[in-house]
């Protein structure tokens, strides 16, 4: 079992606060974070919705890789994910989209479809979306 860590210091209210989240596990970087960011232009910072959209990408793209070689196909050569996450403010996110490209070596349409179905069904990320318990521990200082 592996947990992974990120860790953000927000300072005042929603639309006018602003923040920074930390890849505290990896140690990877530090990205600022705001209202503006999530609904407007990015301006050089980040947001859930980016986040989340990095962490399916990554996702899919590692699932549909494992799926081809569980199915007897070779490893793709590449596998190339785009997500984009919807966020619309008062309703949160709406959508996911991901947009797949991949070169494989001696399979056919059907086959590379099969594995992607496989791939939607199994990638920890997708299914993570689909949870619908979390669990919250909070402390008033």
């Amino acid at each position: 079992m592996a947990t992974r860590t990120a860790k953000t210091y927000w300072e005042g209210s929603l639309k006018e606060g602003q923040g920074e989240t930390h890849l505290v596990s990896s140690g990877a970087g530090r990205f600022e974070v705001s209202w503006a960011a999530r609904v407007d232009e990015p301006e050089g910072m980040t947001s859930p919705e980016e986040l989340l959209a990095a962490a399916h990408a990554t996702c899919f793209s590692k699932s549909l890789a494992h799926e081809l070689v569980e199915a007897g196909h070779p490893a793709p050569a590449s596998v190339e994910t785009k997500a984009d996450v919807t966020f619309e403010p008062g309703k949160g996110i709406t959508g996911i989209e991901l947009t797949v490209s991949a070169d494989v070596p001696g399979i056919d349409e059907e086959q590379f479809q099969a594995a992607v179905a496989a791939a939607e069904k199994n990638c920890p990320v997708s299914r993570a979306l689909a949870a619908t318990e979390i669990n919250v521990e909070a402390t008033l200082k």
